[in-house]
């Protein structure tokens, strides 16, 4: 019996083992990492997508990274989010956990109760993206909450 759970917890967990997000430009658009798009010369449209490892602010936290490398990397200080958003662009979840089922009949022959316990090892397969548009400057960074200093962004991540 030992064994049994011992595999169906191995089975569980290799269920819900995928590739991990790394941090990188996409290659194409299906593919996890980051993008960025220069709408003018100081603003750009960055997003980031992420296997489901992640939960939706880790995803953004990963777009924000992106942002303020593209600041530095223009010569800014500081960037303004003009416009986020975070979606859901493939998976899901599948219900998990143990069940119990009762049942019975009668018949001719008698009568009989049955009771099953099942399993259901599910998993979450989420995907998301986090789109972001943002403006760079450079000087003080406004006191605008939408506005980062972009050196901070980048020192606090580990």
């Amino acid at each position: 019996m030992k064994r049994l759970i011992a595999a169906f917890a191995l089975l569980a967990l290799s269920a819900c083992a995928g590739a991990p997000t790394v941090y990188g430009p996409a290659v194409a658009s299906s593919e996890m990492g980051y993008r960025e798009q220069r709408l003018e010369n100081d603003r750009y449209r960055v997003s980031f997508r992420a296997n489901a490892d992640l939960k939706p602010p880790q995803v953004e936290d990963l777009a924000l990274r992106r942002a303020a490398e593209l600041a530095l990397q223009n010569g800014a200080q500081w960037f303004t989010v003009v416009t986020r958003s975070t979606d859901l662009v493939s998976g899901g979840q599948t219900n998990s956990g143990p069940s119990l089922g009762i049942g019975g009949s009668s018949g001719s022959y008698g009568s009989a109760v049955g009771v099953g316990l099942g399993f259901n090892f599910g998993a979450d397969t989420r995907q998301y993206q986090t789109s972001l548009e943002i403006l760079l400057g450079r000087g003080a960074k406004p006191s605008d909450p939408a506005a980062y200093d972009a050196q901070q962004m980048l020192d606090r991540r580990p």
